[in-house]
């Protein structure tokens, strides 16, 4: 079957996820166009530049006002939407790609503590870099761009897809549950928006643990621990109790209501969720735009796993 899939715009295609995303897809014979605040191209934690970025169409653009950018989206088969941040004062980042344990640390003790001791100034009451802007605003206000956006006449993978980069609720409560709120309202905001419309689609991919050796060397012990984890709760015959079945007991407990899960939950699905290589998600992202696949809505990381081939 003949992909119909020729170009794509990776909004933050220089971040971790987004440049993962960006190489796959070009290894995929898809031209590429990156849009980030910076307009700069990928680089390693030392500064390289891998051959890859040469051919990635590098464009600046603020994703809270899409209009920036938005000559770009006609000619675009699709958008990913790689765009968030996991901890509110942004610091945390630095520290992961430079290895710098205390710093990550610190990140997190601030992160549950609510202490910002250098919060970036507020346009209004909106935090720029907060959960609200970061995860679900600017992911709102792209689609909304995009659907906006009439496709030329050339582009033959319909129903255009907006892949939207969630998560999985596996961080709770060493990450604030806005993290994992905003990321559920954007997924329905632009649900709501693709309701009625046929030549589009929507899908949001939630990955658990994203994991890097070389690129995020923190990730992987947490990676090898979370999977053996997984791979054992997968074992283990449902009549035998079971440290995620004794933490979802402890959950149902605390939140009987099912529209609020508690951290006991969060902390269950990370124990038997695996963690994905941030190659392995760009290669399911990659599937998922081709419009053949009929991928929509969420995808997990089981889905994912199905995509590639592995269940």
């Amino acid at each position: 079957m003949h992909s119909t899939l020729r170009k794509v715009l990776v909004v933050g295609g220089n971040g971790f996820i987004g440049s993962a995303v960006c190489k796959a897809a070009l290894a995929r014979g898809i031209q590429v166009t990156s849009v980030s605040s910076s307009g700069r191209p990928y680089r390693t934690a030392k500064g390289h530049a891998p051959a890859w970025t040469a051919n990635v169409n590098w464009q600046q653009g603020d994703a809270l006002h899409p209009q920036s950018f938005a000559h770009l989206l006609p000619e675009v088969d699709g958008v990913v939407h790689t765009l968030g941040t996991l901890i509110e004062n942004g610091s945390y980042k630095a520290a992961v790609k430079d290895g710098n344990v205390s710093a990550l640390f610190g990140s997190f003790v601030r992160a549950i503590t609510g202490d910002n001791s250098n919060p970036p100034k507020k346009v209004g009451n909106e935090n720029p870099r907060g959960y609200d802007a970061m995860n679900r605003d600017a992911a709102l206000r792209v689609c909304e761009a995009f659907l906006s956006s009439p496709a030329t006449g050339n582009s033959r993978n319909k129903p255009r897809p907006f892949i939207f980069v969630s998560a999985e609720d596996i961080f709770r409560p060493v990450i604030p549950a806005r993290y994992t709120d905003t990321k559920r309202e954007a997924e329905r905001g632009i649900e709501q928006m693709m309701a009625g419309n046929s030549e589009y689609r929507g899908v949001y991919i939630r990955p658990s643990l994203v994991y890097h050796a070389h690129i995020r060397p923190l990730t992987t012990p947490a990676a090898v621990l979370l999977d053996l984890s997984a791979t054992i709760h997968s074992k283990v015959p449902r009549s035998i109790p079971t440290p995620s079945s004794i933490l979802r007991s402890l959950g149902s407990s605390v939140y009987p209501l099912p529209a609020r899960s508690s951290a006991f939950e969060s902390v269950a699905n990370a124990l038997t969720i695996p963690p994905i290589h941030v190659d392995h998600v760009a290669a399911a992202i990659c599937i998922a735009l081709d419009s053949q696949n009929g991928v929509k809505g969420v995808v997990g990381v089981r889905r994912m796993r199905e995509l590639l081939g592995w269940s």
